[in-house]
């Protein structure tokens, strides 16, 4: 009885392609974002914040950015942690040569030389698609995951070969900033692009569309939103990393994500990494809750199983994956108690 748009009239266009159309939405949105800014922060509670909060957003941010690639543009990519790599080891050098600069500006600078690395590795993708692009994308993970190790000066030629930064505050607002941006990206003429040469490229060609620019431009923005993200893991979650960090576990990990979250939703990149990362919390300290203690070493094969049971369920079933569970859920709860 609550869900209701009943008197809520659109009288423009622009009403009518609101992001969140209804009032009940936007009260939604501004509660979750007063959790977010006020209430979690007022908390002061480290684990709270360092352990599920920053991961969380770190994730989704990446997410979007392989979901842009991938659910919009359709084409695969199995680089996303190099291109965090990427991220983060740009951040680093900025920060050593300019240590007086706020580190903001190095996180958005560092996606930057993300998107250009991304470009660079996406040019396969004009000739090439499916498997073989993402055999491609698979050897830029391989070819920088490599010169994150052999290469001395990316890390300071610190003995660790591992790279070493001040931990800073969480960056709530990068993410609520870039998701805007992905947003109106996805819903405009550019987001259009992407879904016609995801739908079929040779009739997006016909219609018009370049498909160099086209794709190389999908490249860019994916890769800057996952050197961002990369960034962001290191200077704002570890603060310290090795190249291991950025390895093809981590690209598969944000693959997963998305596919469980839903292709082609902004949605489902926070539906998956919630769902992904706090999955093995969840099992760690519920359970013993309950009298059914369960072995570190247990609760990881145990998510590995269930997020592999909802990999082939969700491609199965439901291939819109989590997105799509709650748009239906929210119709039928427009329309309860009538049938649907």
């Amino acid at each position: 009885m609550l869900y209701r748009e009943a008197g809520q009239f659109k009288t423009s266009y622009e009403s009518d392609q609101a992001v969140f159309p209804l009032l009940q939405d936007r009260i939604g949105i501004g509660v979750i974002l007063m959790i977010a800014y006020v209430a979690i922060p007022l908390t002061r509670n480290d684990f709270l914040i360092n352990a599920l909060m920053t991961p969380f957003l770190i994730f989704t941010l990446a997410a979007i950015g392989l979901n842009i690639l991938v659910g919009y543009t359709g084409l695969l990519s199995l680089g996303t942690g190099a291109f965090m790599g990427v991220g983060a080891y740009a951040c680093y050098k900025l920060t050593t040569f300019f240590p007086g600069v706020n580190i903001l500006v190095w996180i958005i600078a560092s996606g930057f030389v993300s998107a250009a690395v991304g470009v660079v590795f996406g040019l396969p993708a004009v000739r090439i698609k499916g498997f073989y692009l993402a055999i491609a994308t698979l050897a830029a993970q391989f070819f920088l995951e490599w010169a994150f190790t052999h290469i001395p000066w990316l890390y300071n030629y610190n003995v660790s070969a591992a790279i070493e930064v001040p931990r800073y505050s969480i960056g709530l607002t990068i993410l609520v900033a870039m998701t805007w941006l992905a947003s109106n990206l996805v819903r405009g003429r550019i987001g259009r692009s992407w879904m016609a040469v995801r739908d079929m490229d040779i009739a997006a060609e016909l219609m018009g569309i370049r498909l160099l620019p086209t794709k190389l431009l999908a490249f860019a923005v994916s890769s800057f939103y996952c050197g961002v993200a990369g960034a962001m893991l290191v200077f704002f979650w570890y603060g310290s990393a090795e190249s291991t960090v950025f390895n093809i576990n981590q690209s598969f990990s944000v693959l997963f994500m998305i596919i469980i979250g839903g292709l082609g939703s902004l949605l489902g990149c926070y539906l998956g990494a919630a769902l992904i990362y706090m999955l093995p919390i969840i099992l760690r300290f519920v359970p013993p809750a309950f009298g059914l203690p369960i072995e570190p070493a247990t609760v990881e094969h145990l998510s590995f199983v269930i997020v592999g049971a909802l990999i082939i369920f969700f491609l199965v079933v439901e291939p819109a994956g989590l997105a799509r569970l709650w748009q239906i859920g929210k119709q039928k709860l427009r329309v309860w108690p009538f049938p649907y």
